[in-house]
């Protein structure tokens, strides 16, 4: 069988954001010609089910907020980018904290996975947090969102009636409840 792998030959930086970066990749494809790749480099995010109760329907915490890329108020898992040299642990714990002002005493991962491998190297990291207590609400300074509890239920209803669109949230929900089926 042929390799399918491509080997990176050039590799330069086009713009450093924030948030992101964008890469512009020459690479040696298997047939030995050469391709330029085109991608997003992003450090990597968590994103949290917050769960309250332990019956057939707990709730949830969301966050809702303005997505300019969208133009749309969406409803999200509370979640947020990785700094240098953070744990996942500390970015679940520091987002969960800022965004909904509850913190966590027992966390789990859910799973990871890749929201765009075509054009993005980013990963998402889901976990699952219990045993909340009252933190402190403190967004940073250019985001806007309020917290929102749902039952598991309604936010599945949601997700059927395409009101919840982001992958995220709904890879997390859909795990979170395929394993309680279980």
């Amino acid at each position: 069988m042929k390799s399918l792998i491509e080997r990176t030959v050039r590799r330069r930086r086009v713009h450093r954001g924030r948030a992101v970066d964008f890469w512009v990749d020459t690479v040696r494809l298997p047939s030995g010609k050469t391709a330029t790749r085109e991608y997003l480099g992003h450090p990597g995010a968590v994103a949290v089910i917050a769960v309250e109760g332990s019956g057939p329907d707990p709730e949830i915490l969301f966050v809702r907020q303005y997505r300019h890329a969208v133009k749309q108020v969406t409803l999200e898992l509370p979640a947020g980018k990785l700094d240098p040299g953070e744990t996942l642990r500390a970015c679940v714990d520091r987002e969960l904290e800022e965004e909904t002002g509850v913190r966590a005493g027992r966390v789990r991962k859910v799973l990871s996975y890749w929201p765009t491998p075509a054009f993005a190297d980013e990963v998402i990291h889901i976990f699952e947090a219990r045993n909340l207590a009252s933190g402190r609400f403190s967004p940073d300074a250019d985001e806007f969102i309020e917290p929102v509890r749902l039952r598991l239920s309604r936010a599945l209803s949601l997700i059927r009636a395409g009101r919840i669109k982001d992958s995220k949230t709904l890879i997390g929900l859909l795990a979170f409840a395929q394993r309680r089926k279980r």
